[in-house]
């Protein structure tokens, strides 16, 4: 091969690599997306977690959102008041009042207090345990099963599976909503971590009838709601439900309840 062929040759695709470089370069100004500075800033000042409990596609979906005014600045349930404060110095509107939140699991059900119906011996998935004749082994309907679906997908380290039933660490629980979603049983709820009063119970079924499966579940006496001064509690579906908005944590509740379910 002559040397003029190889400078030939290096110059066809020298010149074919620089137009390539030129018509990539005029594609990237015409197509190019604009960023919003602002998004970015938001984003940088989310945790990173990625949970989803905010509602949006993970924290990048969040940031754009809150970017566009479509979600408040206090919406991720991770960051808590300090992250709604930077985004709200971001954003130059006010944080507004956060309350933190934690997950609550409504069942006393333990090994001892609560029957099981029959021994279950398939996958540990409260899910697939749902397949099962009765909706599982647990004698009562409501009542968790303690085989751990909420605590796989808890991505805090924030639940255990205690001699039975599932029980949330408040102080690791960022109330991402993960266990709530994932519960077959409808268990799990986000409560004011402050909240002082609950009703550690789920059953609808009467009085009767929770006696028979548990010792400790709600029998919908009403006790609780009559002696309540402030009018916090009401009975629907033969279970007590606790408003905590009007609740003044002073613990009548607690103190009539003849099985003793208001923790």
């Amino acid at each position: 091969m002559s040397i003029t062929s190889i400078l030939i040759a290096t110059a066809v695709v020298g010149g074919t690599g620089l137009i390539i470089g030129i018509l990539l370069g005029i594609a990237g100004e015409k197509f190019a997306v604009e960023v919003d500075e602002k998004e970015i800033a938001v984003r940088e000042c989310l945790p990173g977690n990625n949970c989803g409990g905010c509602g949006f596609p993970g924290c990048d979906g969040l940031a754009a959102a809150i970017a566009k005014g479509e979600a408040a600045v206090n919406a991720c349930p991770v960051g808590g008041e300090a992250c709604a404060s930077a985004i709200a110095n971001v954003m130059g509107v006010d944080a507004g009042d956060s309350v933190r939140m934690t997950a609550y699991v409504k069942c006393a059900g333990t090994c001892e207090k609560a029957k099981d119906l029959y021994e279950y011996v398939g996958p540990a998935d409260c899910k697939l345990a749902m397949n099962n004749p009765g909706a599982g082994p647990k004698g009562c309907n409501y009542g968790c099963m303690g085989f751990g679906t909420c605590k796989n997908v808890c991505p805090f380290d924030a639940i255990e599976i205690v001699d039975g039933i599932a029980v949330v660490d408040p102080d690791k629980c960022k109330a991402c909503g993960k266990c709530v979603a994932e519960c077959p049983k409808h268990l799990i709820e986000l409560l004011p971590a402050d909240a002082t009063c609950h009703v550690k119970c789920n059953s609808k079924d009467k009085g009767i009838e929770v006696k028979k499966v548990c010792q400790t579940g709600c029998i919908g006496c009403g006790l609780c709601a009559r002696n309540c001064p402030s009018d916090a509690i009401k009975v629907e579906n033969n279970l007590a439900i606790i408003d905590q908005d009007k609740c003044t944590h002073c613990g009548v509740c607690k103190e009539k309840c003849p099985v003793k379910i208001i923790l």
